[in-house]
């Protein structure tokens, strides 16, 4: 005997043995059961996803020797030849080869006899939206007002062809693409049958190269057990479809997890020794995160349990923020391989930008914590704080000229310097300020004259005072002399004896800095002064600051030791930051007041009239605080 085809051999029956159509079935069976019977039913969808199926388990139901019925006996005559297609009053016609308005014609001379054998005439027109216009017209009439005993069963792969006309007389279904989880099973139940030994992540892989058609996944499953000589295995199956298996995937991500670009180009170099295609790869990967963002937001979309427990890990492994912007980093990589030097290149580079673009959040104000340790990539290993960055020192620049104004000849008495450099301890961090308020400018250094002008007085306020641009700066007040002391070499006071409010933070907005040095001054932290040496620390986030360009720390240096007024040797850490940075601070504050913005406008009565009044939204988003 001939060997038969499993998607011949596994055709279902009946409705019971229908696999994923749920919504047509229980609409067919209602009908057949309450005798409300439609003489025409369009089924819609792609191959393989049970159209011919259907229409003959419906023409079984309609002819059973049972009676009309939704669970035909499938043992009398009828039913027997209909499932071997020689029953005389079920009649499939292919519109692809039968397209002619004399094809349509004769068919519709035969409609008005009646059956032969059965209960109806049931008509099946397979691929109907490839019939002509003419043919289409022709059968409006019949179509619209049937005999009492024919039945017209109508499919097609593409109903946006077929003609309103045709559409509004009939009952219209839309058969859905298999999920990957009832292609498994029912590969599953087919192969117990069959006897035939398997591997369940074999069949995911049919179920996904399968793309929503039954048939398609039984014909690869034909080819599998051929192809594994008589056994379905996972390695077998991604030779024979040439897809990227598990295996690879699963190691890209543990690869990603440690941080660890070695094992990614091993990966990718195993891919590439083995001809698979990174297209394909790029695919596999998008999916595979998605499944992995599914368990952490919706572990029940992942049905299978052996699937779940092999996606724990990756789960467990990254944050949420991390895999969507994998996500998005797969789906461009493999949108941008034609325009690599060439796929291995392409897809290389996408697995390095996987590995170095990672979502990193700063740390809450005084919590302690590194801005770069609450970033979502939590699996990327965190380098140790760095020794400090000793920047050589430098003669002191000289005071800039005031700019616009004459000098005054009055002199200013200087402050006596005080005490050795060797008595003097090392301070400690600034205090924070209690409270979002301007903090008032350092008094200027001893080499000033009293009147003589800031040069950053003829620059806009927003290229000093940041978020305070909007604030007029307050008048300096008067440095008061100190007391004479001893004559011995002078030591900078530190930013914190200048006055209560002058902290690091109300330095750097005298200062004036611009540009790339006022970035790296906002995100650095006070440590300390200790003779010559001004110890500052930069976080590990914002190292970039400091290596992309040396000279800018050389710039922030004589800054310094111009604001001071003699050589300050700046020597920068790299590490965790303890208190709070200068630009940490303003954020703090703009921050402030933008609730209190809100605040302000959610107390007016014209806002709250208008709210109450007209079911008005504050958007906040669009709120300025000035």
């Amino acid at each position: 005997m001939s060997y038969q085809v499993l998607a011949r051999k596994w055709r279902p029956k009946s409705f019971a043995t229908l696999v994923g159509q749920e919504h047509v079935v229980r609409a067919l069976s209602h009908a057949l059961a309450t005798g409300r019977l439609h003489h025409a039913w369009l089924f819609t969808g792609t191959r393989g996803v049970g159209k011919t199926t259907i229409s003959r388990i419906l023409a079984k139901a309609l002819n059973c020797e049972t009676g009309v019925t939704a669970e035909p006996c499938g043992q009398c005559a009828a039913c027997t030849a209909i499932d071997a297609d020689r029953f005389p009053d079920y009649v499939e016609m292919d519109a692809a080869s039968n397209r002619g308005v004399e094809d349509m014609a004769a068919l519709l001379d035969k409609a008005v006899y009646a059956p032969v054998q059965g209960r109806y005439k049931v008509y099946m027109i397979d691929e109907v939206h490839m019939l002509t216009g003419h043919a289409f017209n022709a059968m409006l009439k019949t179509l619209e007002e049937p005999p009492e005993h024919v039945k017209f069963i109508l499919a097609t792969t593409d109903p946006q062809k077929i003609p309103v006309t045709v559409l509004s007389r009939c009952l219209q279904f839309n058969l859905k693409q298999m999920p990957p989880g009832h292609i498994v099973e029912h590969l599953t139940r087919i192969l117990e049958a069959e006897a035939v030994p398997f591997e369940a992540p074999a069949l995911r892989h049919l179920a996904r190269a399968a793309n929503g058609s039954m048939r398609d996944a039984l014909s690869l499953l034909d080819q599998a057990i051929a192809h594994g000589a008589g056994r379905v295995e996972e390695e077998q199956v991604t030779h024979m479809l040439g897809t990227v298996g598990d295996d690879h995937l699963h190691a890209v991500l543990e690869a990603l997890a440690l941080g660890d670009p070695e094992r990614l180009m091993a990966v990718a170099d195993g891919m590439e020794a083995r001809s698979l295609s990174f297209d394909a790869a790029l695919q596999a990967l998008a999916s595979l995160i998605h499944r992995v963002a599914l368990l952490q937001f919706a572990p029940a979309a992942i049905a299978d349990e052996s699937e779940r427990q092999r996606l724990a890990p990756h789960a467990a492994a990254f944050d949420a923020e991390f895999l969507q912007l994998a996500y998005q980093i797969a789906i461009h990589g493999r949108d941008e391989l034609p325009l690599a030097p060439d796929e291995y290149a392409g897809f290389t580079m996408t697995l390095l930008r996987l590995l170095a673009f990672r979502p990193e959040q700063p740390a809450a104000l005084g919590s302690g914590q590194a801005a770069g340790e609450g970033g979502g990539g939590r699996a990327r290993p965190m380098p140790t704080a760095a020794a400090p960055v000793a920047v050589p020192a430098r003669a002191p620049a000289a005071p800039a000229a005031p700019r616009g104004a004459p000098v005054a000849s009055a002199p200013v008495t200087p402050p006596a310097p005080p005490p050795a450099a060797s008595s003097v301890p090392t301070p400690a961090a600034p205090p924070r300020a209690e409270a979002p308020a301007r903090t008032e400018a350092p008094p200027r250094p001893v080499s000033e004259t009293a009147s003589s002008v800031p040069p950053w007085e003829d620059l806009p306020d927003e290229a000093h005072f940041g978020t305070y641009a909007s604030e007029a700066p307050e008048p300096e007040r008067p440095a008061a002399p100190a007391a004479p002391v001893a004559a011995t070499s002078p030591v900078p006071a530190r930013p914190s004896e200048h006055g209560e409010s002058a902290t690091w933070h109300a330095t750097l907005r005298a200062l004036g800095l611009g540009g790339m040095v006022r970035e790296l001054a906002q995100h650095c932290e006070w440590v300390g002064l200790a003779g010559d040496v001004l110890t500052l620390r930069l976080s590990e986030t914002h190292r970039h600051l400091l290596e992309m360009n040396r000279s800018v720390a050389d710039r922030l240096q004589d800054a310094l030791a111009a604001h001071y007024g003699r050589p300050i040797k700046l020597a920068i850490q790299v590490g965790a930051i303890a208190g709070e940075t200068p630009a940490q601070r303003d954020e703090a504050e703009r921050r402030a007041r933008h609730v209190e913005a809100v605040a302000s406008l959610e107390r007016d009565p014209f806002v709250r009239e208008l709210i109450e009044r007209f079911d008005a939204t504050l958007v906040e988003a669009s709120i300025k605080a000035l």
